[in-house]
């Protein structure tokens, strides 16, 4: 199993980006090699990958969301083995910090190559970076959910 930590500050304040992270549908927008996120109930989320060619569907469990401070999943069956979770950390009125920390197992070559190499590392923090470029550019959440699980 491999682990990956990566966090970025992100000028809005907590709440409008944790309003933004229950969007999940909406993570194609930021998030390379995410093709399509259907929110099927508030616990579950079916996507679409498609990451060095290699396209991959998994449904993923919310296992955990308290709104303003973390959003928890673990993928389901198939050929995705991952869990993960993200925290919103309050810096102040205006900003705030977002951490992502992966857990998750490599299938094949490919992956166990990339793996080695850094990929998922870099994806994570390409990610966080474009997250941050996508809400600060809007500095305004697309719409929130504030239940928890």
């Amino acid at each position: 199993m491999s682990k990956v930590e990566e966090s970025i500050e992100v000028d809005v304040p907590v709440r409008i980006a944790y309003n933004q992270w229950t969007q999940f549908e909406s993570f194609p927008h930021f998030m390379d090699g995410v093709e399509r996120i259907e929110q099927r109930t508030d616990r579950m989320t079916h996507w679409v990958t498609k990451i060095g060619g290699v396209t991959k569907e998994f449904e993923a469990e919310i296992t955990e969301q308290i709104p303003d401070e973390r959003v928890a999943w673990r993928a389901l069956g198939g050929d995705v083995n991952q869990a993960g979770v993200v925290t919103f950390h309050h810096l102040d009125t205006t900003r705030c910090k977002v951490m992502l920390q992966l857990d998750y197992d490599p299938e094949g070559f490919a992956e166990n190559v990339g793996d080695k190499l850094g990929f998922v590392k870099r994806q994570i923090t390409g990610d966080l970076k474009r997250f941050k470029d996508y809400i600060e550019g809007r500095g305004r959440e697309t719409g929130s959910w504030r239940g928890e699980v």
